[in-house]
């Protein structure tokens, strides 16, 4: 999903375009991880882009999207720019100190 979000729409109120465009993002991502995974993967991840343009879009993780969304349109920016990627997700085992040290019987 590449799109740019705009803000700014006539005869529309900027919180509602702002979370129809919160909206539109989690509905994409919900769509994704109901696909079926590839031979070999565990999950979805998400590759993320934003930026106020394309052209500025920085890489940053799914978590924070919202975030940015949020910074965005307090800053009274008119529009900006996500693009979400998924990608193959494969766990990782816990090194196993670690495992041991978070065990609650420990």
């Amino acid at each position: 999903m590449k799109k740019i979000f705009k803000l700014q729409v006539e005869g529309r109120n900027r919180d509602r375009q702002l979370e129809a465009s919160k909206h539109e993002v989690r509905k994409y991502v919900a769509r994704q991880r109901r696909a079926s995974l590839p031979e070999g993967v565990d999950y979805w991840d998400f590759a993320c882009r934003f930026g106020l343009t394309q052209a500025d879009a920085k890489e940053v993780h799914f978590a924070t999207l919202i975030g940015h969304m949020d910074e965005a349109a307090q800053a009274g920016a008119p529009e900006f720019f996500v693009g979400i990627l998924g990608i193959n997700g494969i766990r990782k085992a816990k090194p196993e100190a670690f495992a041991l040290s978070e065990s609650p019987l420990a």
